[in-house]
């Protein structure tokens, strides 16, 4: 696991004086503000966030240092990321995407069949997406108790019982 989680990302600049498009990441979107300073992914820079305002997909937000639209453009596409000490513990069955993110995917019988590569969600629950050694196109596995039964972050992996025809 890493020590960092992604909270956040940088969506554009919005308005002309500095302020940027801040779309959220965590269940709580508001809770975004109170996990900082956030850093961008290599640790480099950081950024004390204040929400302005809610405003189409996501928040008005300021960051530290940043006063103009042209230093807010420069942002752009830039992932927030905040210290795993700082987010609230997380109930059994509960996980962070990161942490499924390279877990080894074992079928009921033992045997690997892939890697999580990432976690999506398109509005109807999540979904691993899975590599699967020789197969060119990634598999998409609904991130449910009764397809995935137990994930092991400890051992690294993750057991998963696949609908029927869905690995072929």
């Amino acid at each position: 696991m890493s020590e960092t989680v992604c909270v956040g990302a940088i969506a554009g600049s919005f308005g002309v004086r500095g302020e940027v498009r801040l779309k959220s990441f965590c269940a709580e979107p508001e809770a975004i503000a109170t996990y900082g300073p956030l850093s961008s992914e290599d640790g480099k820079a950081s950024w004390a966030v204040t929400l302005a305002r809610p405003v189409k997909g996501g928040f008005a937000a300021r960051l530290t240092g940043v006063t103009t639209k042209e230093a807010a453009d420069t942002l752009r596409g830039v992932r927030l990321y905040a210290p795993r000490d700082r987010l609230p513990a997380l109930p059994d069955d509960e996980f962070y995407h990161a942490d499924l993110i390279d877990l080894a995917v074992f079928d009921t019988g033992g045997v690997e069949i892939g890697r999580v590569r990432a976690v999506l969600n398109h509005g109807a629950g999540d979904l691993l997406e899975i590599q699967v050694p020789g197969q060119k196109a990634p598999v998409l596995l609904p991130f449910t108790r009764e397809v995935v039964p137990t994930v092991d972050l400890g051992a690294g992996r993750l057991v998963a019982d696949p609908p029927e025809g869905l690995m072929e």
